[in-house]
């Protein structure tokens, strides 16, 4: 029987910088607060993570990969129906949400003093966009859309942009949102 690997070094002060971050706040996050709870030296976390804004983009971009799993298995699961996947993928994503302490995080900091990393998510989102319009690409690719591919790039950039816009502020059940999401997507995909 073989164990899994132990985490890497980075991704041990990412996670613990995601655990602070939910339980103090960004604020209170410091490289050496972060080394104490992983149990090395602060250089040790300089090294593996630069600065405190590298962190934080570290931290948000291992949360979109998670985020992004779930949108690829979403997909798997609905081979045949693309508006079927973008339903499955939209309301996973926005279930995810919910219960994701770091995203609460951030968006409850919006509200008192501690908005250092909500520009990583809307104002400055360029690389969480990107990511998510890439991998909502490669995915749709393997449908019969039948649409032009600027015509289809504009409609991906929609469907994440309205996406990340319900992850930010819901406004219903994750459910009803992805069903709305999806007969968005479908009125497009027809068009």
């Amino acid at each position: 029987m073989t164990l899994p690997a132990a985490p890497s070094m980075r991704v041990r002060i990412v996670d613990a910088a995601v655990d602070l971050t939910t339980e103090v706040g960004w604020s209170q996050v410091t490289m050496a607060r972060l080394a104490e709870r992983v149990g090395i030296s602060r250089q040790t976390v300089y090294n593996e993570v630069g600065t405190k804004a590298t962190l934080a983009e570290a931290m948000i971009l291992t949360e979109l990969d998670r985020f992004l799993g779930n949108v690829s298995l979403a997909f798997d699961a609905h081979p045949a129906d693309l508006v079927g996947a973008i339903r499955a993928a939209s309301g996973t994503v926005l279930e995810n949400a919910q219960d994701n302490q770091l995203l609460r995080a951030v968006v409850s900091a919006t509200h008192g003093a501690d908005t250092e990393l909500l520009p990583l998510l809307t104002t400055h989102a360029g690389s969480l966009l990107s990511a998510a319009k890439i991998v909502l690409a490669e995915r749709v690719a393997a449908y019969d859309v039948g649409l032009a591919p600027g015509r289809l790039e504009a409609a991906i950039d929609m469907v994440v942009r309205v996406v990340l816009s319900h992850v930010m502020q819901p406004s219903g059940d994750p459910a009803a949102t992805a069903d709305d999401i999806a007969w968005i997507a479908a009125r497009l995909l027809h068009a």
